[in-house]
């Protein structure tokens, strides 16, 4: 006896995932795996090489951490007997052993402009949100799937909290079902334009605003479309307005256009921010993400071969600040 959700993870499919995510291979390339196996006859390693793998699987390999379900709340809260499958009931089960429970499909390019986004998002209640809204809060611009944001939440549980701004609703919606599977009080997500919603947002925050990141948003490579990349400068103002002295702002993409945009954008304000070049950089770009787990758009990308270009921007501790 089962639940259509425990179905599916006994599946072939869902165990094929499950173990990639607990097993013990170690990136040796950007295409191939390593593992490292020892035989109970002897004590040293042996290598195989195994497989070519594909960029979801290094995702899953890199949050296994956070052991996500691949479920959402409507299909685990649906269970049927395995002694009793219909036809229908069988079709169903197979459907979303397929998409791994949990998928969603979404549009990846969304207009920030259109009329459906203008309005700001509701304040949450945060005494509600989080359980001390006290707390250094971080907020990612673009968050996704999420993933990244309940990473570091997870790993901070009691030192910050952690906000996701994402325009994309089913996104939204799943990443905070996550957040009740992880029982994470420290971490949120809203669905919002951040062109529009951030300055709203975060002025009726308690605490201080700590740390801002952007990550690989979208490129709008139309130069006509330009004018839709999110950094833009009154967003630039909105997260200068709420930062705290000493804060920080964390930009990135695969994309140079895009990383020159922001960058520039960002060096503007010079005679507040300072761009932090004491760790090791090339050309001005940060050689490695300084946040200890990498975005699921930089796992693709880099297995491709593409070059992240990085900029990390503190927030100027001025005299009067200290007053």
């Amino acid at each position: 006896m089962g639940s259509l959700t425990q179905a599916c993870s006994s599946s072939s499919l869902a165990k094929s995932v499950f173990s990639l995510a607990s097993s013990p291979f170690i990136f040796t390339s950007r295409r191939k795996f390593r593992a490292s196996t020892s035989a109970s006859s002897a004590s040293n390693s042996a290598s195989l090489d195994v497989k070519e793998v594909r960029s979801t699987d290094l995702v899953d390999l890199e949050y296994a951490d956070l052991n996500l379900k691949y479920k959402i709340s409507e299909v685990s809260s649906f269970h049927l007997s395995l002694s009793s499958f219909s036809l229908s009931s069988f079709l169903l089960l197979t459907f979303f052993c397929l998409q791994e429970v949990g998928h969603v499909r979404i549009r990846q390019h969304v207009n920030p402009l259109s009329s459906s986004f203008s309005t700001p998002a509701p304040v949450p209640a945060w005494e509600e949100v989080y359980k001390d809204p006290s707390l250094p809060l971080m907020v990612d611009i673009g968050s996704g799937s999420g993933r990244f944001l309940l990473w570091l939440a997870k790993k901070n549980a009691d030192s910050g909290n952690y906000l996701g701004l994402e325009i994309r609703q089913k996104l939204v919606k799943r990443a905070n079902f996550w957040v009740n599977e992880l029982g994470l009080s420290n971490a949120h997500f809203i669905f919002a334009n951040a062109m529009v919603s951030f300055d709203h947002l975060i002025s009726s925050y308690r605490g201080p605003l700590e740390f801002v990141s952007i990550l690989c948003p979208d490129p709008h490579f139309k130069k006509r479309h330009h004018k839709r990349r999110v950094v833009q400068k009154p967003l630039v103002d909105s997260i200068l307005k709420n930062l705290k002295p000493g804060g920080k702002i964390f930009v990135q993409s695969d994309v140079l256009d895009v990383a020159q945009d922001m960058r520039d954008q960002l060096d503007e304000e010079a005679k507040v921010l300072e761009h932090v070049d004491t760790v090791d950089t090339e050309e001005g770009w940060l050689r490695e993400n300084p946040m200890g787990i990498r975005t699921e758009r930089e796992i693709h990308a880099e297995l491709e071969g593409a070059r992240i270009y990085r900029r990390l921007y503190q927030k100027k501790i001025l005299i009067g600040s200290l007053q």
